[in-house]
């Protein structure tokens, strides 16, 4: 048998490749939107891509599984559990086997068994991989996609959150809980396979280490060492991070079928009176990827700063609006890789980009200051200072600049009508990089008079024993 794991980094998002070494077949469990990787891994060792599973309807990242049934003839193994509200729209055409509690997919001599494992969605499932081919009689591993991660298990609040479906939250951890019973009747050795790592906001804290053990679960994850069932589920409810607004348009975008991509090449615009021309149309937003440094130094009005890092995947689909069309400034090396990190969680309304020399022929820059520990510790008790701290819920619970006013940067446009436009606007986060994207965001909104504490919270806390909890 060969196994390979596949990690996105932007999205804490693990898929994997199985493949039988006797038949030469393969399939892939949780593709990416990004199909190239499974492609390229595939012919390398040997194998023909042959089927793709999903443990569930995403609401994170765009699956790549339409991707490989319509451009690459891949048979598509999908979950027929839950109602109707939970059924895939975008199958016929294509080479589909709907699976249940009880189905078995084969690849060549290895087999997967479905597991029918609601709670963080109705529908979704895991499967128990046997390798016949290996003369195995008994079952490897499984695969939990967002059932049971490494010291943690999935959120059952995403669609009453994210998606509006009122009353499912406590629904969904009560089927976690029986789930959870039937996980703990598994053999002790198999391995498990998680569909996400540490950084994905699935779960309140999921762990850094790619794969586990039921039995190591059952002895330290929180979740199946509770017995009582209210216990467990006023537990999995409680502080759970924010859920990102894009995830409701994810199960959307998954559930409908999302858009095949063709692998055009963007458009690069050099000069500055037809990139201005596409700037100045209307629902049309500009993403700048350039570091907070050089954006504050000077960037074109209106602009959206994205800096591109590990963050950039989950604070464009925060803040973004999926209605507009974007225009990129972005260093051309990596262009590439920042198109793809926006198709992944179905951004796709991308029209051109320009390079940072661009700006250079630009008239009239805006920009904006930064403020030192030290310069706020002077002001951030007066009247005509703002204080803005854009932290999530549970940073904030921890403690806090006396006086500051919480607005989370996902939610702060929504909330930019209670920040007072007459006062000194100060944005700060933990230590700097969500600042960046926050303040850029109510400088688009027409906010002036606005400074980026550099160094964030970390900082203050670091120099002032002052916080308030």
């Amino acid at each position: 048998m060969y196994l390979r794991t596949f990690f996105d980094e932007k999205l804490a998002q693990y898929s994997y490749i199985i493949g039988c070494q006797r038949t030469g077949e393969a399939l892939v469990i949780d593709p990416a939107r990004d199909v190239t990787p499974y492609l390229e891994v595939a012919k390398k060792e040997g194998f023909h891509l042959a089927a793709a599973a999903e443990t569930h309807i995403h609401a994170d990242f765009v699956s790549g599984a339409r991707q490989l049934a319509e451009k690459h003839d891949v048979k598509l193994y999908l979950s027929d559990e839950g109602d109707q509200d939970w059924k895939y729209g975008y199958l016929d055409g294509l080479n589909v086997e709907l699976v249940k509690d009880g189905s078995t997919i084969k690849v060549g001599n290895i087999e997967l068994g479905v597991m029918h494992t609601p709670g963080h969605t109705p529908e979704s499932i895991s499967f128990v991989l046997t390798d016949h081919g290996g003369g195995s009689e008994v079952p490897m591993g499984i695969f939990t996609g967002d059932f049971v991660f490494v010291g943690d298990i999935g959120r059952p609040d995403l669609l009453e959150k994210a998606a509006g479906a009122k009353g499912t939250a406590e629904t969904g951890a009560k089927s976690m809980f029986s789930s959870l019973q039937k996980f703990k009747e598994l053999p002790e050795y198999l391995t498990v396979w998680p569909g996400h790592g540490a950084g994905s906001a699935c779960g309140k804290s999921l762990g850094a280490v790619p794969q586990s053990t039921v039995g190591y679960e059952i002895r330290n994850n929180w979740a199946l060492k509770e017995e009582n069932e209210g216990s467990f589920v006023k537990e999995l409810l409680n502080e759970q991070p924010e859920a990102p607004t894009y995830f409701a348009v994810m199960k959307k975008v998954n559930k409908e079928g999302p858009n095949v991509l063709t692998g055009e090449n963007l458009e690069k615009i050099s000069n500055v009176d037809e990139f201005s021309a596409l700037a100045s149309k209307e629902n049309t937003t500009v993403v700048d990827t350039r570091p907070a440094t050089d954006f504050a130094a000077g960037h074109i009005d209106g602009a959206i700063n994205l800096p591109f890092n590990k963050a950039f995947t989950n604070w464009s689909g925060w803040v973004l609006d999926y209605d507009h069309d974007l225009l990129l400034i972005a260093e051309e090396d990596k262009q590439e890789e920042i198109v793809k990190a926006l198709h992944s969680i179905g951004i796709d309304n991308i029209k051109a980009f320009a390079g940072p020399e661009l700006l250079s022929q630009w008239n009239d820059l805006e920009g904006y200051s930064f403020i030192s520990a030290e310069e706020l510790k002077d002001v951030y008790e007066k009247d005509d200072v703002y204080v803005v701290d854009i932290r999530k819920q549970d940073e904030w619970n921890k403690g806090h600049i006396p006086g500051a006013n919480h607005h989370m940067l996902g939610y702060l446009e929504d909330q930019a009508e209670e920040i007072p436009e007459d006062k000194t606007v100060v944005v700060h986060c933990q230590s700097g990089t969500r600042s960046a994207i926050g303040t850029s965001l109510l400088q688009s909104l027409g906010f002036k008079d606005i400074l980026n504490f550099s160094g964030g919270f970390a900082k203050w806390e670091k120099e002032f024993d002052h916080i308030e909890k």
